[in-house]
């Protein structure tokens, strides 16, 4: 779950990102959105037939985390917001928890018929959002020093996780 004080930075961070112009307000670009959603697509499925031939865990993690990477930004571009090339991965995270956490917990909680599921939708949301910066760290961390059999179970996760956020975020577009 998404702490208090990891909110707070990346609340911090989106305002410096907006005054350096690293992340842009803008005219929603549906072209550009279809795109995004397309190399999601796309990410997740070269993801699947990786890990399903047993290919590549280090790629299966990759790809996974690119579709969450996709299919994020599809979802800022939807809301009017453009992120630049310079730490992109770090200022899509931030954007994600400043002004996704509280869209996605709404349509969680409008799936949910009971005030007791609402609070596990709450809980659910901030998990969502966290996968992606977990994954972001993640793959950086295991692209470069692992074992091939913890990558593997590591790719498994990401591969999962990666399905999860995009069923969620695609709810948003």
């Amino acid at each position: 779950m998404l702490d208090k004080k990891r909110i707070q930075e990346a609340q911090a961070n989106v305002k410096t990102y907006l005054d350096e112009g690293l992340l842009k307000r803008t005219i929603t670009n549906q072209n550009v959105r279809d795109i995004l959603i397309r190399n999601s697509e796309e990410s997740i499925s070269v993801a699947k037939l990786l890990f399903d031939e047993n290919l590549s865990p280090l790629w299966t993690m990759v790809c996974s985390y690119y579709s969450m990477y996709y299919i994020a930004n599809a979802v800022l571009c939807s809301m009017g917001y453009k992120v630049g090339d310079r730490i992109s991965h770090k200022i899509t995270a931030d954007a994600l928890i400043t002004y996704v956490k509280g869209e996605l917990e709404e349509s969680l909680v409008e799936e949910y018929e009971q005030a007791q599921q609402q609070a596990l939708a709450i809980i659910k949301s901030d998990d969502i959002i966290e996968s992606f910066d977990r994954e972001r760290i993640k793959r950086g961390r295991l692209q470069y020093s692992t074992s091939e059999q913890v990558k593997h179970s590591k790719a498994e996760t990401s591969l999962e996780r990666a399905r999860q956020f995009m069923h969620e975020m695609q709810k948003l577009l």
